[in-house]
């Protein structure tokens, strides 16, 4: 018979696993492929893939949740731009947190500023950066956006 203290750290780890990027997206965002097509699924939508998908984020856990998307869509990304806290990075590194990273070949830029959730000029340049992006596409473009917050 299991402790109360232990059925709480139990009941804890599971809760902070199921929020974690990699499983929170993986329950919510796949590829299909069906031979010669391929098909984004995303928010209870089907979305054909032909060369057309783009990403942006912004926020504290993004980093996390766009290495995490990155693995789920592989080649069908084609460019994104991601703002995150100044030094977000680095933490994630320094505390071993590798499959929140991007890959060394990632198609998104990491945009680094807003250290401790103050607007600065990075933090705009970032902003701009993600509006020129989204401001190229077409109706036939797919833009997955990521917001985190906190």
């Amino acid at each position: 018979m299991m402790s109360l203290q232990t059925d709480a750290k139990q009941i804890f780890w599971k809760a902070v696993s199921a929020v974690l990027p990699p499983n929170m997206l993986g329950r919510n965002v796949a590829v299909k492929d069906n031979g010669d097509a391929s098909v984004l699924q995303c928010g209870g939508k089907e979305l054909p893939l032909h060369n057309n998908l783009y990403l942006v984020g912004f926020g504290k856990a993004v980093l996390g949740m766009a290495a995490a998307v990155e693995k789920i869509v592989g080649k069908h990304l084609l460019r994104g731009v991601i703002s995150i806290p100044r030094g977000m990075e680095e933490t994630l590194k320094q505390a071993g947190k590798r499959e929140m990273l991007l890959s060394p070949d990632s198609r998104i830029r990491v945009m680094e500023g807003a250290e401790h959730n103050m607007p600065d000029k990075a933090a705009l340049e970032a902003a701009r950066e993600i509006q020129s992006l989204a401001e190229k596409l077409t109706e036939q473009d797919i833009l997955l956006v990521l917001i985190s917050g906190g």
